[in-house]
């Protein structure tokens, strides 16, 4: 199928036929904008499970959205809209699950079952500054300090030089000095 022009009649009379419901014109649309639609939400997400599922969604939300479309862009053009916010918004949520998952991790880690009352606020307190940390110091410190991870393991769970690993270490044990003095100075 050779590719539509903007504003072409073609496609003006595909866009008619599709908001009335035929089946036909809707293949079509799929058809010619697919691999367009494909590759944007790839290159968003990599090879991903969701791809397929937001894919898929894409479409189903421009066919919803087909009595409000007005055609002032091609359809690839509006599609390929629809894809990027629908990828973001799977990146963002991916982001916050993988925070939760962090949080979680971190409370769970920090109190010791069989610490007296003292150690465990202590514990509290630590998981306290550690949330303050910057993500970036505070994941050096769960791998390698909670974790037990060695730098060059560290390194490579993260992607990461063992020098920039070892400088977010140190500037991150600072930064959380710093943090539980403040914390102990409010509480005294």
């Amino acid at each position: 199928m050779a590719k539509r022009a903007f504003g072409s009649e073609q496609e003006r009379e595909l866009l008619s036929r599709a908001r009335q419901g035929d089946q036909q014109a809707l293949r079509e649309i799929v058809e010619h904008n697919s691999q367009q639609v494909a590759r944007t939400v790839m290159g968003m997400l990599g090879n991903s499970p969701e791809v397929e599922d937001i894919g898929q969604e894409v479409f189903i939300q421009f066919f919803k959205s087909l009595p409000n479309f007005r055609g002032e862009a091609k359809i690839s053009t509006y599609l390929t809209r629809i894809a990027l916010n629908l990828a973001i918004n799977e990146i963002r949520r991916r982001r916050k699950e993988r925070q939760n998952q962090e949080v979680a991790a971190e409370e769970n880690w920090i109190i010791s079952p069989g610490a007296t009352e003292k150690e465990r606020d202590f514990q509290r307190l630590v998981r306290q500054a550690l949330l303050k940390l910057a993500p970036s110091f505070r994941q050096v410190v769960v791998l390698r300090l909670v974790n037990g991870y060695s730098t060059q393991e560290v390194a490579e769970i993260l992607r990461l030089p063992q020098g920039t690993v070892l400088s977010r270490l140190a500037r991150a044990q600072q930064k959380l000095r710093e943090i539980l003095l403040s914390m102990m100075g409010e509480k005294s």
